[in-house]
């Protein structure tokens, strides 16, 4: 997708934040899974819509839907982005674009901290197995369809390195949905962040019509995360946007940022 620029009338875009506070009854994230979704889904090349929540609004033990196959509940943050793109390689495209690992590499995200442009994911590579025992060639669309588990390693620019797990839950000519979570643990100067099994992150891909699809995505903390980790909302939002416009061909750098 970085290089089929399926979404690159979407660049120039700010992006809808919906960070506010949440409200009485707000059950969170509804990703489409057969019923109504949450947040819905702005129109065909309007900015994606990003929506953040923090333990307090939904509280610690909050259950996620059951598609998304997250057994364990609650979160310490919860980051949805949902978006319309044009794309017109098909699922093939798709599978080889989620497939490429070492295309990772370079993303940039605006740092709020510092006040401008930095690299994300400072190196990625798929590896051979759950401890990033060797490095190997990008994943094929053949092995993600098959559904099986794989794995990459990946950099990042504060946490280092960590090895993470990615599984195709779906693969059909017209809906994609595979999720990541981290397989080791994430450090800040050598203090842990995040345990194994702390980061995770499902995308749905959906076409809706020849040449159109949806995009949804969910990443959550999970609820016994570093407190160091918590908190970000900004950040949280330029990271999830960051990986929105490399699957998109969006330079990830692109004026405006997601947030200030």
């Amino acid at each position: 997708m970085r290089r089929c620029a399926f979404a690159a009338a979407l660049g120039w875009f700010a992006v809808t934040l919906l960070g506010a506070p949440a409200s009485l009854g707000d059950t969170g994230p509804q990703p489409p899974c057969g019923g109504e979704v949450f947040p819905s889904y702005p129109d065909l090349d309007r900015p994606p819509v990003v929506r953040v929540w923090e333990r307090a609004g939904l509280g610690r033990d909050w259950t996620p839907p059951p598609c998304t196959g997250w057994s364990g509940p609650g979160f310490s943050t919860l980051v949805v982005t949902a978006a319309r793109f044009r794309y017109t390689a098909g699922m093939e495209g798709l599978l080889r674009e989620v497939g490429a690992i070492s295309q990772l590499k370079g993303m940039r995200y605006w740092s709020t901290t510092q006040k401008r442009w930095l690299t994300l994911i400072v190196d990625a590579s798929a590896v051979e197995g759950p401890g990033g025992e060797r490095r190997r060639g990008d994943f094929s669309p053949t092995e993600l369809s098959d559904g099986v588990n794989l794995y990459f390693e990946q950099s990042d620019n504060l946490s280092g390195k960590a090895t993470y797990l990615l599984h195709a839950q779906s693969a059909s000519p017209d809906r994609l949905v595979f999720w990541t979570e981290n397989t080791s643990t994430l450090r800040y100067l050598l203090v842990p962040l995040f345990r194994p099994g702390e980061i995770q992150s499902i995308y749905f891909l959906d076409q809706e019509s020849p040449g159109v699809w949806r995009y949804y995505n969910i990443t959550r903390t999970g609820k016994n995360a570093n407190t160091l980790a918590a908190g970000h909302e900004a950040s949280s939002m330029n990271r999830a946007v960051a990986f929105f416009r490399h699957w998109a061909g969006i330079p990830t750098d692109q004026e405006p940022p997601a947030a200030r």
